[in-house]
């Protein structure tokens, strides 16, 4: 019998969930509220890490915050006590170096409004981090959440972005979540100022709830969509993007959303638990049904 807090939304009854869950191979996970909250890790999240490794599945950690790098992700992780791959983590910076790379192969000199961790992931990229100069001509503009931004360089974009130069943000936050008594303005909210200053908004956004993350994943993994689990907290950026790259959209309860929201939600999550121990007990569930 499934846990009452499971809410099977799309599923009509318990054997086509574990029909589906069967099939999966790969899950994406959203970070803070679905595996840790703050920089405190849920006290089940080793062992689901554990029992996905058991079952063949892997798994990358998700993030749309692109200011630190991935070093510095793997080290808070590793400080929580997640030993983590470098190919485990996928964030909007890569995911914006990915789109860059595929669809725009001759775009190499960007001006860049981010913190020096994410520049040096794009110049490990091979990309060139152009200075504040009106003779350092970039290929393109990329905005994230730079929380070393300084008015001159947000001019100097502002300027390249009412040239007409290739326009991309690593993220449509307008403000960062924290639990400190500050608002942490996100790329969003930079943009807006771009925006008011010269009348054009980015040419591609990245970041949930845009395909494009789960789709690196996809095209990383050489998995087909019914093949990944998409998890987290949030209906407007985690389940959204699921829906958005037709992959399994899973909404545990351990951080935003609740269940009345999830139930009043358009799109549905396929899935509704209370955290991702549950999750996973429903996958090796699937394992005994198969």
């Amino acid at each position: 019998m499934l846990d009452e807090n499971v809410f099977l939304s799309s599923f009509p009854d318990e054997q086509a969930l574990y029909n589906h869950l069967q099939k999966i191979r790969h899950v994406a996970l959203d970070m803070d509220g679905t595996i840790y909250r703050g920089n405190t890790l849920f006290p089940y999240t080793g062992q689901f890490l554990a029992d996905l490794k058991a079952m063949g599945i892997g798994y990358s950690f998700l993030t749309n915050n692109p200011s630190k790098s991935n070093a510095d992700y793997l080290k808070h992780l590793r400080k929580m006590g997640i030993v983590a791959a470098k190919n485990e983590l996928y964030t909007t910076a890569q995911a914006t170096i990915d789109y860059l790379q595929k669809n725009h192969p001759g775009v190499k000199r960007l001006f860049i409004l981010g913190t020096a961790s994410m520049i040096h992931e794009f110049e490990l990229a091979g990309f060139e981090s152009v200075p504040d100069d009106p003779q350092e001509e970039p290929d393109a503009v990329v905005v994230g959440f730079d929380l070393t931004l300084a008015y001159d360089r947000l001019s100097r974009a502002a300027w390249w972005v009412s040239h007409k130069k290739l326009y991309v943000a690593t993220n449509p936050d307008y403000v960062c979540p924290t639990d400190e008594p500050v608002v942490l303005v996100d790329c969003g909210s930079i943009c807006a100022a771009i925006e008011k200053a010269v009348g054009r908004e980015p040419d591609v956004v990245l970041g949930k709830p845009q395909p494009e993350m789960l789709n690196g994943i996809l095209e990383q993994h050489n998995l087909k969509s019914d093949e990944v689990a998409m998890v987290g907290d949030r209906i407007y950026t985690d389940i959204l993007m699921a829906h958005r790259a037709n992959c399994l959209g899973v909404l545990v309860l351990s951080g935003e959303a609740t269940r009345e929201d999830a139930e009043k939600a358009v799109p549905k999550p396929s899935l509704v638990t209370p955290t991702i121990e549950t999750f996973g007990k429903l996958l090796k569930l699937s394992w005994t049904n198969h």
